[in-house]
């Protein structure tokens, strides 16, 4: 992750006492003392002119300059300070330093605009008056020529490090909110991918649920119908071999039907499947091949027009069905329709199961916003044999998942007469089927 200011700071500055590296120390110390020096030999000019001793002026000069050593701490008192001593003529360094330091950093603008103007005035004034001493002889100091000559190069010495400091100033603040936006953009990225993992992982879940729910479906409807023919089968094998052959030959349809039902579910999740080698494909792309595979396998699944051949292949095996519709008819989204012939075949599978000789009522009603579908069955005939078949329990928790998912209601629960009963009602706006689009399908 990208360091911050921040971060630096809690990173040891304390190491160093204000400064965050020690190069910057290192770099402080030789300006400091490169400033003392040259303050210590002005102070000897310094000590003649004030009438002073030469030791005096060197320490006087030694202490000055040693101030340039705060410069990054306390930058207004290091331009004060070369503002004071000026009319000594020492800090030149001090001084050019001083602004530049005081321009790069922190200190409001204002503040820095007065501290510079003062400094500019008072180099102007010690340079004038040098300048005067100086031409005095050969030139009449009451001209145009010292103060122009003065603006310029006080100008010329001051300008420069003000203007480079707020340059420098400006460049490394831009830097740090550039930090700290990608600071913040890495951590709402990683926040991204977080959820985007969580996401994944809830659709791979959702996934695995829906896909086992679709086999659980598929393999118990078909299964338990070939072990009732099967027994079936086994009990007039010796009495009625016609019978027989049918039982044997409906035992191989409905294999067949299982077989490839689950061809289909499975060549869905191959076309959706990841390549085994890393290929880069764009998100939105995976998102269209996804919506297209559950959109397919939406399609291809069954629908309210099979309720009939359902119930028939449940007579078959020797159950009493009874399928009972009211209302009109009308294509609902596949959906709907796949729900509701799920919630049929399960609940006649749970009979087959439980309640072997029952009699059987599937009731459909097409309402005006809504399919309700109920399927309910009496007592399990004690002269029936049951033929064993193994029980998960996910029955009825399969049913209610597929009919919460659609935003319906599902209750299930034993009848007065000692049978079972489930009914389920699903939200279900009437569609208007695409003709081209099931005859494109068909062709296909």
């Amino acid at each position: 992750m990208t360091t911050t200011g921040a971060d630096r700071d809690a990173a040891g500055v304390g190491t160093w006492w204000w400064w965050g590296r020690r190069r910057s120390a290192v770099f402080d110390g030789v300006l400091a003392l490169v400033s003392a020096l040259e303050c210590a030999v002005e102070g000897v000019g310094f000590a003649g002119k004030a009438s002073l001793p030469v030791p005096l002026g060197v320490l006087f000069g030694l202490l000055v300059g040693s101030v340039l050593l705060v410069r990054r701490r306390r930058p207004i008192a290091v331009v004060l300070v070369s503002i004071a001593v000026a009319p000594a003529e020492m800090g030149f360094l001090m001084g050019i330093v001083g602004l530049y330091t005081l321009a790069a950093s922190e200190v409001p603008r204002r503040i820095t605009a007065v501290l510079a103007g003062m400094s500019t005035l008072a180099v102007f004034v010690v340079t004038v008056v040098r300048m005067r001493q100086d031409v005095a002889q050969d030139i009449d100091p009451s001209g145009w020529y010292v103060p122009s000559v003065s603006l310029f190069m006080t100008l010329g010495l001051n300008a420069p490090p003000v203007l480079f400091g707020l340059y420098i100033g400006a460049r490394r603040r831009l830097m740090e909110s550039l930090r700290e936006r990608a600071d913040s953009l890495e951590q709402e990225l990683s926040l991204l991918a977080d959820r985007a993992e969580q996401r994944a992982q809830w659709a791979r879940q959702e996934e695995r649920t829906r896909i086992a729910r679709e086999m659980h479906d598929v393999v118990a409807h078909r299964v338990s119908l070939m072990v009732v023919h099967a027994a079936a089968l086994q009990a007039v094998a010796l009495k009625d071999p016609q019978k027989a052959v049918r039982n044997a030959a409906l035992v191989g349809d409905m294999g067949r039907q299982a077989l490839t039902e689950l061809r289909e579910m499975l060549g869905v999740l191959r076309e959706g499947a990841v390549p085994a080698a890393p290929v880069a494909v764009p998100l939105a792309a995976v998102g269209r091949a996804a919506a297209a595979a559950a959109e397919a396998a939406a399609e291809d699944g069954p629908c309210l027009d099979a309720l009939e051949a359902l119930c028939e292949q449940s007579r078959l095996a020797g159950t009493v069905v009874e399928l009972v519709v009211r209302g009109e008819a009308r294509p609902y989204a596949p959906e709907v329709e796949r729900t509701a012939y799920r919630v049929v075949q399960e609940a006649l599978t749970n009979v087959h199961k439980h309640a072997a000789g029952a009699e059987v009522v599937v009731r459909l009603a097409h309402r005006e916003a809504e399919v309700a579908m109920q399927v309910e069955n009496g007592p399990s005939d004690a002269a029936v044999a049951g033929v064993g078949l193994p029980s998960g329990g996910n029955g009825l928790v399969g049913m209610r998942e597929r009919v919460v998912r659609l935003g319906g209601v599902f209750v299930s629960g034993p009848t007065d007469a000692g049978g079972f009963r489930v009914s389920a009602v699903l939200p279900a706006p009437p569609v208007e089927r695409s003709v081209e689009r099931s005859v494109e399908r068909r062709v296909d």
